[in-house]
């Protein structure tokens, strides 16, 4: 089973997110080429080293660098890959940067035997035999360069020989995509508190086992519902369907989906029918395939008789203020007493996400005397229904503003 990747801001992201390796005279201008290009135009920021840097066979500093502020290296083993001792050195800083820093490592056997690589035959042997020629009295190096290439070529990876180059690129695209998605998953830092249910609600969904969940998030409105559905939809690999009509979705999941396995979020759920309409029988999807329901009706979920139902909490008291003095002093610093004292009343918003959102926005850049005000309009009304409190105390507030001024 994958696990959950860390959400916190804490992680921070490298400079690049691929370090490319590639024998230059093979790949730059073909394979390489239009690799790098479509990885560039998917959002990947990727690192390919300039032919001016090839002078010699030491690895130049500069790629170093690059190497160790890279997410991961992919690595285009062409047939004359190992007869460059420096795209010899270079594998082996990936290598190092692997044992030692967790480095990603994905292999592309560009018309190569994987076999080859690791038994060290063929081409490849005819090239350590010149290496050993050349460095007689550096036999450390040599070894170094045999166990880094036998390492790697034991990493499962892409093999393309005579085949459909696009598609093949493509698909290289889509899986680092992914790959980087689930370890850098979009988490703001004003999406406070959001860790521990997305952790739980992730528990829940039971990615590699082979059937077809149907897993609801139920809960009043602004607790983070769709929040937690996009995060989620964001770090799992997956396709995105939209219907636009019910009577037509129902069409395209019997008809299209029954051969994939797909990631489905239905976001605000209000109605059986249409969750009928849109889930229909469970042999609609391949297995595998996983569907999250968003709704504020539990009984609705119960009716389509579901796998699991996870109802987000609200915050607590600490993550509450936090998530205020974000909003409502634009950051977590705050300078006044006064106003501090009076943002200990957050708990007028019950721990509801989207109503300290409300109310800290409303109050942002307002003065002592606005804040007190908004704040008894609020506790006036406290036994109402949270989050219309707030938005129908803060319009009315803002019309008397409107009056006065």
């Amino acid at each position: 089973m994958l696990s959950l990747p860390l959400t916190s801001s804490s992680i921070s992201r490298k400079k690049y997110d691929v370090f490319l390796s590639f024998r230059g005279e093979d790949t730059r201008k073909n394979f390489t080429g239009h690799l790098y290009e479509a990885l560039k135009s998917s959002g990947i920021v990727t690192f390919r080293d300039d032919p001016k840097l090839e002078a010699g066979e030491e690895i130049a500093p500069e790629l170093c660098k690059a190497i160790q502020q890279s997410w991961c290296s992919v690595i285009i083993f062409s047939k004359t890959y190992a007869f460059s001792g420096w795209c010899l050195e270079e594998l082996a800083e990936i290598v190092q940067q692997k044992n030692a820093n967790g480095h990603k490592v994905f292999p592309i056997f560009y018309d190569v035997d994987p076999s080859d690589l690791r038994n060290q035959k063929e081409k490849v042997e005819e090239a350590f035999a010149k290496h050993e020629e050349r460095y007689k009295e550096d036999k450390d190096k040599i070894q170094k360069w045999r166990n880094a290439l036998a390492e790697v070529a034991k990493i499962k990876g892409w093999h393309l020989h005579n085949g459909n180059e696009p598609e093949f690129v493509g698909d290289i695209v889509k899986k680092i995509s992914a790959k980087l998605c689930q370890t850098y998953p979009i988490v703001r830092d004003e999406l406070v508190g959001i860790s521990l249910p997305l952790e739980e609600l992730y528990s829940k969904i039971n990615i590699g086992e082979d059937d077809v969940r149907i897993i609801g998030i139920c809960g009043m409105s602004g607790i983070g519902k769709t929040t937690l559905a996009k995060l989620l939809f964001q770090i799992l690999p997956n396709e995105c369907f939209n219907f636009f009509n019910v009577h037509e979705g129902n069409a395209i999941i019997s008809r299209r989906l029954s051969s994939e396995k797909v990631l489905v979020v239905l976001d605000d759920v209000d109605n059986l029918q249409h969750l009928k309409y849109l889930v229909g029988r469970r042999d609609w999807f391949s297995l595998g395939s996983r569907i999250i329901v968003t709704t504020r009706d539990e009984h609705l979920l119960r009716s389509y008789r579901i796998d699991d139902v996870y109802k987000p909490t609200t915050l607590n008291p600490n993550d509450a203020l936090r998530l205020f003095n974000l909003k409502a002093f634009d950051g977590d610093t705050m300078s006044k007493y006064d106003f501090i004292e009076l943002s200990e009343h957050v708990r007028y918003a019950g721990g509801l996400p989207l109503a300290l959102e409300v109310l800290g926005s409303f109050l942002c850049g307002k003065d002592i005397v606005q804040w007190r005000r908004a704040i008894e309009r609020i506790k006036e009304d406290s036994n109402k229904e949270i989050l219309n409190t707030l938005r129908i105390s803060l319009d009315g507030l803002e019309e008397k503003e409107k009056n006065i001024s």
